[in-house]
């Protein structure tokens, strides 16, 4: 059972330009860990990102949800976790600091991805393992499908498993082939044009067929010219993102949209407000074929039923250290099935628990597995690092969510 809960408050400056954008110009990596530590001494971690100021803040909340957590034996709470999960996501006086958003629900994640992270390691698994050796209905039991009834019922998506289990084994050659990776870090928003040039030919030359570049400009013609000067030295054959971080209003975004449409980007993400769906909507229709990609700062499931009702996201990017953990990203990943919407995580854990997540995603749920951002800022602070040959992800073969950090 567990028996000891811990907090940890880390935070990593980055410098040198390294992970900044149009909004978040010098972001500070940061992360509330929870150590859940059982009476046989194994210790799960799970935590949230953030960028920096009011990571002590996650980390009170984060605490307050553990110590209910003392006393419970791992096997039993992940049993029936999304009824755990729904009273601490309603928890009478938090629901008004969210509800499902902000500092709690960031709080919740770091709590929930531990109690994955223990359960796997007492199992004596990967996490990417103990999820597609669940049954559909134990899996279920983990997931609070609440406010989400509308577009998937719990028989719904014990279903939507089953069906895709049955061509399951076709797909689980992927753990050997391993999947490709897309380097993020070729164009942070602070990076110079020369910076910028040298990082798209070295991501070129360690094998990523993928790059994403930052944009959003007070200036848009520095925008254009930077997204066709990578387009150019990259080469047509490789896809390129182009990430606004939220930058434009909805006019602004149907301006430039327009014009960066014209180099051919794979997607262009986040372009306005993360919670105004319509005007979301609006500009997919408008600049269709591109699409968009969503989901980085969008905070729980309910929102992103509603993204996938107006259908207009080419790409969801659920991000499990951003919304409630691995159980809300796993509610989410199953509506995207149904709405055969391709899963793209963002990486707030660098990739550390999401690679065990795409895996889930293609084997279990059928998902394409196209890719997983590749962010190597933090790669140093982790035990068990993600690990890249070729510009593919190697599977983990370490026991967990690959998320303990070194002290």
């Amino acid at each position: 059972m567990i028996k000891s809960i811990e907090v940890r408050d880390v935070r990593y400056p980055l410098g040198k330009g390294a992970g900044s954008d149009a909004i978040h110009r010098d972001p500070i990596y940061s992360y509330a860990v929870i150590n859940l530590r059982d009476d046989s001494g194994i210790m799960g971690t799970g935590f949230a990102f953030t960028l920096g100021e009011g990571n002590d803040l996650v980390c009170k909340a984060a605490l307050f949800y553990a110590n209910q957590l003392k006393g419970k034996d791992i096997e039993e709470l992940m049993s029936d976790y999304g009824q755990t999960y729904k009273a601490f996501a309603n928890e009478q006086q938090f629901r008004w600091l969210g509800p499902h958003k902000g500092v709690v629900h960031l709080a919740l994640a770091a709590v929930t991805n531990a109690c994955w992270d223990l359960w796997a390691k007492k199992r004596g698994v990967p996490l990417w393992k103990l999820l597609i050796d669940l049954s559909a209905e134990q899996l279920v039991n983990t997931i609070d499908l609440s406010y989400l009834e509308d577009e998937l019922t719990k028989q719904e998506a014990i279903d939507l498993l089953k069906a895709n289990k049955q061509s399951q084994s076709l797909r689980v050659g992927i753990t050997d082939n391993g999947y490709p990776g897309y380097d993020t870090s070729i164009g942070w928003f602070n990076y110079p044009d020369e910076q910028v040039r040298e990082n798209v030919k070295r991501a070129v030359a360690n094998g990523f067929t993928a790059m994403k570049l930052k944009v959003g400009a007070t200036d848009p013609q520095i925008d254009i010219r930077r997204a066709n000067m990578v387009r150019e030295v990259a080469g047509r054959d490789i896809k390129i993102m182009l990430d606004a971080n939220q930058q434009w209003n909805l006019p602004q975004a149907l301006s430039i949209c327009a014009e960066l449409s014209k180099m051919n980007p794979y997607w262009i993400e986040e372009p306005t407000h993360p919670d105004d769906v319509l005007a979301h909507q609006t500009l997919a229709e408008t600049i269709q074929p591109v699409k968009l990609a969503l989901g980085e700062h969008v905070p729980n499931a309910i929102i992103f039923k509603n993204y996938l009702q107006v259908k207009c996201a080419g790409f969801m990017q659920v991000d499990a250290v951003r919304v409630g953990g691995v159980s809300e990203f796993l509610a989410v990943s199953l509506m995207c099935r149904k709405f055969n919407v391709p899963v793209v995580p963002h990486v707030g854990d660098m990739g550390q628990l999401h690679q065990h997540l795409v895996l889930f995603n293609h084997i279990a749920l059928g998902h394409e597995a196209l890719f997983l951002e590749h962010i190597p800022h933090l790669k140093q602070h982790f035990i068990h690092p993600v690990r890249l040959e070729n510009g593919l992800y190697i599977t983990p073969q370490n026991i967990g969510s690959s998320c303990d950090l070194k002290l």
